[in-house]
């Protein structure tokens, strides 16, 4: 009680607000002379950080090298057996630049490394499945069966790094365009702020590094083949074909247009970057509806003989009880 009747003194609050106003008075004075320099230490982090990088640059530089150089060694040894066998030809399907391509394998190396494990699988298989088959002792197979089962390893062996491939693709593409949509919104910023098609391409690529690291190296190489190709639409076009989706073919089209018709590229990628977010939701949508019966079998196999547990569990134990 004598606490509030201290609070309602009228000398007491008087001489409170008086405290609080020269305190106030004391930090809005003293404030602007207790202000450092805040810019010089964070540009000397910057620098520090900078010269830190450069290292570690020059460092990730030699190491490539020295990696190079082992690859390249490997892919040399691979070269020289395909040569010496001659089955270079015989081991190359139609396309398969393009699906390498796809896949996020570039150049040469990479085909000959394909056609090398394609060459390989197949013998590797057919050796392990039958070095297996009759190092085990209680198989009763006759030796013509384990001859067909080992050959449809080696079949199987044969079109693994397909199966590999189409994988490496499907993941890929995914990744791709999990985050293709938000990357046209950044695209569609960054050409309404003034900036070109290139320079958006290329900011774009720097920002969706941390989100999808496969969408900023396509979009790195498109910028870099917006510099270098006589036709910017064939840049274009080859985004489509190394993404192999139909909404970045529908933008690639969209901008090919543009680039021929001279429609403006901001309406351009706003009305594609809708259209991919529509496209993502209804993929969204499909996959929710899916979902129940996806979810059939597990509950069957699950859920319900632990429910009949719980539910009939006491009731069994009690009937047992009565019995006894």
């Amino acid at each position: 009680m004598s606490y509030v009747l201290l609070l309602l003194d009228r000398e007491f609050v008087v001489t409170a607000l008086a405290a609080l106003a020269a305190f106030a008075s004391i930090v809005t004075l003293g404030l602007p002379y207790m202000k450092t320099d805040r810019l010089t230490p964070r540009m000397k982090k910057v620098s520090e950080r900078r010269d830190e990088l450069r290292e570690k640059q020059y460092e990730s530089f030699a190491q490539a090298a020295r990696k190079g150089q082992i690859r390249s060694a490997h892919v040399s040894f691979m070269r020289q057996t395909l040569d010496v066998l001659k089955i270079g030809k015989l081991l190359e399907s139609p396309g398969m630049k393009e699906k390498l391509a796809r896949a996020g394998y570039r150049g040469q190396a990479p085909l000959i490394a394909f056609m090398f494990f394609r060459f390989l699988a197949p013998p590797v298989a057919f050796a392990g499945t039958l070095l297996y088959l009759f190092a085990t002792p209680h198989l009763t197979w006759s030796v013509n069966v384990k001859l067909i089962v080992a050959a449809a390893s080696a079949l199987f062996g044969y079109y693994l790094p397909d199966i590999f491939l189409s994988n490496r693709i499907s993941q890929r593409r995914a990744s791709i365009m999990r985050a293709f949509p938000d990357a046209l919104d950044l695209m569609l910023i960054c050409v309404e702020s003034g900036m070109s098609i290139e320079a958006a391409f290329n900011r774009v690529s720097q920002e969706m590094g941390t989100r999808s690291v496969e969408l900023a190296e396509e979009l790195a190489l498109t910028t870099a083949e917006l510099s270098y190709l006589p036709l910017r639409r064939q840049a274009f076009q080859n985004l489509a074909d190394r993404c192999g989706h139909s909404g970045v073919k529908a933008v690639a089209a969209a901008l090919i247009q543009s680039e021929k018709y001279g429609t403006p590229m901001g309406q351009v990628l706003r009305v594609t970057a809708q259209e991919n977010r529509e496209m993502r939701m209804a993929e969204a949508e499909r996959k929710a509806a899916s979902l129940p019966s996806k979810l059939t079998v597990p509950m069957i196999v699950f859920f319900l003989p632990c429910l009949f547990v719980v539910i009939l569990g006491p009731a069994v134990l009690k009937i047992m009880g009565i019995q006894h």
